[in-house]
């Protein structure tokens, strides 16, 4: 399987250090960028480019309408995502995988355009989508190579202790189960302190985050041992319109729906 390119969420915060404890801390600054849920968003460098205005002789114009196929190495257009992603989950992977909250089919983290296999004719050479799924009943990462062409899978691949980033479907289950978890108490208590609301649910904040690596921390705790081959998650959380809320002592496990401290 292509090795999947990953960007980490920095680790300074000026004004705050990271402490292992319990309860979260407000931080009243912006934090770097994470790369987290970029592999969800569906080619959204292609989405940007249809919303832009393009200014010419002083009037603005609408973009260019995007046509049913591209070309070349033209990003996924959002016909030829559908058909990928519709040919891809065969009838047994859709009733046997699992999803992110434990329903039928696998979860889906990315579609992408892959990259032009060497084996092809030069410029005749077909287009295909790679797309990546996670099932969490197997703790598999598949993907399906589909011929844009052709509608077909031309290849399958499924690995296990591979993790991928996570999808933005990924990162809202992980918010969701750090409210109701008892660890989630100081998040809680952060967000009512910064908004003088209740903490309901993921739909209140903004999520980013990156896939745990406890190869990255010198103690791991007994309940994250198996992150790796779990899909673990660090979720990072930010009132809406407000300060960041910084969890990332905090775990989840979405594989065993259970949330871990560090330190």
């Amino acid at each position: 399987m292509r090795e999947i390119v990953r960007r980490h969420l920095g680790k300074v915060v000026a004004g705050a250090a990271v402490a292992a404890t319990a309860t979260a801390v407000v931080v009243g600054v912006n934090l770097p960028g994470s790369e987290a849920g970029a592999s969800g968003d569906r080619q959204a460098n292609a989405a940007a480019a249809k919303q832009d205005a393009i200014a010419k002789d002083g009037v603005v114009e609408a973009a260019p309408e995007e046509g049913a196929k591209g070309i070349g190495s033209d990003p996924l257009t959002d016909e030829e995502i559908e058909r990928a992603e519709k040919a891809s989950v065969s009838g047994q992977m859709r009733s046997s995988g699992r999803d992110v909250e434990g329903d039928r089919g696998p979860q889906l983290l990315s579609t992408n355009l892959s990259e032009p296999d060497p084996t092809d004719a030069g410029a005749a050479a077909p287009r295909r989508a790679e797309v990546v799924y996670y099932d969490y009943k197997k703790d598999a990462v598949i993907t399906k190579t589909v011929n844009l062409e052709s509608g077909k899978v031309d290849d399958t691949t499924t690995a296990q202790n591979v993790q991928p980033p996570p999808s933005q479907e990924e990162l809202a289950e992980g918010a969701r189960l750090l409210i109701a978890d008892p660890l989630g108490k100081g998040l809680k208590k952060d967000f009512k302190h910064a908004t003088g609301k209740a903490l309901t649910g993921p739909q209140q904040l903004q999520l980013s985050g990156m896939v745990f690596r406890k190869e990255t921390v010198k103690r791991v705790p007994s309940d994250l041992t198996e992150c790796g081959k779990h899909r673990c998650l660090q979720v990072v959380t930010k009132v809406k319109n407000g300060p960041w809320i910084d969890t990332r002592s905090l775990v989840v496990d979405l594989s065993t729906r259970t949330v871990g401290r560090l330190g």
